[in-house]
This record gives C-alpha cells, structure tokens and sequence, in this order.
C-alpha cells in the first residue's frame, strides 16, 4: 500500500510537472479521480517532496505548478509505455499516417535518449517481450491521405492564426481557389481540414483534394467558444449534414454486442422486455450511419428517424442495381 501511495504521488508530480500553467485542486481531483479533500492532502505531500512547487493567483482560484520540471530519475518510462508509444506508431504506418507516425518514432528516440543506461539495459528484455507478444490487426478501408507538406501548413496557419488559400477539386466547382480560415483538422477514414469560408461556419475539406496550399498574410482564428470535439461529435463519422434524433432497436440476438459497442459518444442504451436493448443519440451523417448498419445485418431495426429509414432503402436499392446488373453482365 505504500508504494501504491508513493507512485500516485508521483503521478501527481509529473501532473504538476508537465503543466505550465498549473493545476487547482479541482482539477487534481479531476484527473486523479479522487476527492477534494484527498487531492489537498496530496498536494501537501507533494509539496514536501518538491518545496520547488509555485501557487500562481488566478482569481478566484489558486493553481499549483512544479516550474523546472522532474529529474530524470523520476521519469524512467516502463515498458508497458514505451510498447504502447511503440504500437501507436505502428499504427499510424500501417495506416498510412507517415508524418505523425515519424513524429511518435521521434518522440521514442527522445524518451530513450533522456533515460539513463542502467534503466534503459533494465526496460529492454521486457519491452522485446511486450513488442513480439502484440500486434496491430489492420483494418479494411480507405487509407488516409497524409502529405507532410499540406500538414505542415494548415498547423502552421492554425498556429499563426493566418487565413489558407488553395485550390479545391472537389465540391459543385472542381479547381476553384478557396481562401478559408482554418479551425482545426479531422482524422479518420478520410482526413479533413475544417475550416469557414467567408461568413459561412465550418465545413469539412478533404485533404487529399487540397491543391496549392499557402498561407496567407492575413489573421484568421476561429470563434473562441467553436470546439472541434464538440463539432466531430455531432455527426456519425464525419460527413456533416441535417441532425437527427436517432433511435435503433438492437434484437436480443445483437444485444450483447451493443452493449460493448459505441455508436456514439453522446449516446444511452435502455434495456428492452425480451432481452433486447434501444440505442438513442443525436446525430448528423445519416448516409454513413446506414453503411454502418448494413453489417448489423437483421439485429437492428431503425426506430427514427424515417430520413436514415429512407437513406437505407435508397442503399439497399442502389446495392440491389448493381447486384442486378452484374448477374445481367454475367449471364451474357
């Protein structure tokens, strides 16, 4: 128990270690999943390991900050971390995200850099073990486009907070200039940048059909209450259209899947009579959540709303057109 006790103060340290503008006790309390009472008692704790600890006065609060940092000797990563750094890059390569995969190999290289031999000769046999003992199953589907160059400057701009302008082949007017301001950048099946054009709010750029990428000399930031989690959450995936109330009815077959299964952040799950559940969440992207629903098969039936109801029966028939018209293609 008392090394338990040490190792979370420790963790509390490198919590006020690694913030530069300190944490209250409040937010201790958030990230250590304790109490207000106990993250107090903590923080007195750490105090007397580290009397280097500042209190910074941010009315009507007080936040607390280690300034220069941790010695080495108390940031020794283990094995288990340096194997998830290691998988993380793994698969970003394998998923075709070269850039951020780079920049977590050089964030590897750092850690191991900055940890004393006799730690590093005491982590290897363990993370060999750990490194051949996982793997990473790829996924089938489209692979990210990820050009560094492109990268680079929309992180620039959002940094910068500058205006973008480039050619955009997709959309009603393939090759038209766009200037935009940037507000942030969506990875996933597809990765996008999301950005205003003009008065317009955001809407969603595909990277891969961005062409001529220049920062302008021109300020551009985004509205300071626009969240970006906020704005992926609100659709199914990442396409951006009308919100709907969803609701699905999951059989008894398919609820014990459903319940381990999250078709949204924001969503609840009821338990049904019979054993089967009701999924509801409010949502945009209904064409992409009906893909979704096809490998549901017949455990899932669409309650509401009768959009996604008709963007079903509109894929099932194109799918059936098809189906249709290879078997003619076949028997010719």
């Amino acid at each position: 128990m008392r090394h338990e006790k040490a190792g979370r103060l420790l963790e509390m340290a490198r919590l006020l270690a690694s913030n530069a503008e300190g944490l209250t006790l409040d937010e201790m309390a958030d990230r250590m999943g304790v109490g207000r009472r106990t993250a107090e008692r903590m923080r007195g704790a750490v105090r007397e390991m580290f009397p280097q600890m500042e209190e910074v006065d941010d009315p009507p609060t007080r936040r607390f900050r280690i300034p220069a940092g941790l010695d080495g000797l108390f940031q020794a990563p283990t094995a288990e971390e340096l194997a998830a750094l290691s998988a993380a890059a793994d698969m970003l390569t394998k998923e075709g995200a070269k850039g951020r995969a780079q920049a977590l190999r050089s964030l590897e290289q750092k850690v191991l850099s900055a940890t004393r031999a006799a730690a590093r000769r005491k982590l290897a046999p363990d993370l060999e073990a750990l490194l051949q003992a996982e793997a990473i199953a790829v996924q089938a589907g489209p692979r990210p486009f990820e050009e560094d160059a492109i990268l680079a400057s929309i992180r620039e701009a959002v940094k910068a907070m500058r205006a973008l302008r480039f050619r955009y082949q997709g959309g009603s007017n393939p090759g038209r200039t766009r200037e935009v301001t940037p507000y942030g950048i969506l990875f996933g099946r597809s990765n996008y940048l999301v950005a205003a054009e003009g008065k317009a709010g955001p809407r969603n750029w595909r990277l891969d059909r961005m062409l001529d990428v220049e920062i302008l000399d021109r300020a551009a930031a985004r509205p300071e209450d626009f969240s970006l989690q906020a704005y992926a959450d609100e659709s199914f995936g990442i396409y951006q259209d009308d919100t709907h109330d969803v609701v699905l009815a999951v059989t008894p077959e398919g609820a014990e899947d459903a319940l381990r299964w999250r078709f949204h952040t924001g969503q609840t799950l009821e338990a049904q009579a019979g054993g089967g559940v009701l999924v509801r969440f409010r949502a945009s992207g209904m064409r992409e959540l009906a893909w979704h629903l096809f490998t549901w098969g017949d455990k899932v039936r669409i309650v509401a709303p009768q959009a996604l109801r008709d963007m079903m029966a509109a894929e099932l028939e194109v799918a059936r057109r098809a189906l249709a018209s290879d078997s003619v293609a076949g028997s010719a």
